[in-house]
């Protein structure tokens, strides 16, 4: 276990268990709709983090992250260089609005072993 799931699982005891990630290249005009990270039905994704690689990122260019906390307004990411999100992956909705050039990030997820047996670990996907 690394640094901050160990310090989640101690301050918000959500029994992480592991992390998995994908890097990715948006092009011009990719978006994401609104969404959850969560799988219908699965209780396996807790905690979702963004990792921005733009640098030089302006706020006109778009590809902002919207954040939709229950009962709060939206709060708006701008893509920049070493900004970096989490939030709870079954709990906040959000979207990526299209972006004006290509747009690069890491996406991750904290996950729990959901399996019942207790001598068996779930794989990550």
């Amino acid at each position: 276990m690394g640094v901050l799931d160990s310090a989640l699982n101690q301050n918000l005891l959500l029994g992480l268990f592991s992390f998995e990630c994908h890097f990715a290249r948006y092009g011009k005009g990719d978006f994401y709709k609104r969404h959850l990270d969560a799988f219908r039905g699965e209780r396996n994704r807790m905690v979702s983090l963004v990792t921005y690689l733009n640098d030089g990122w302006l706020p006109d260019q778009g590809g902002q992250l919207l954040l939709y906390p229950e009962e709060h307004e939206a709060i708006k990411v701008t893509p920049e260089l070493g900004t970096v999100v989490l939030f709870l992956s079954e709990e906040i909705p959000h979207e990526v609005l299209p972006a004006h050039r290509n747009r690069l990030g890491v996406a991750g997820w904290f996950r729990v072993n959901t399996t019942a047996v207790i001598d068996k670990v779930e794989p990550s996907r």
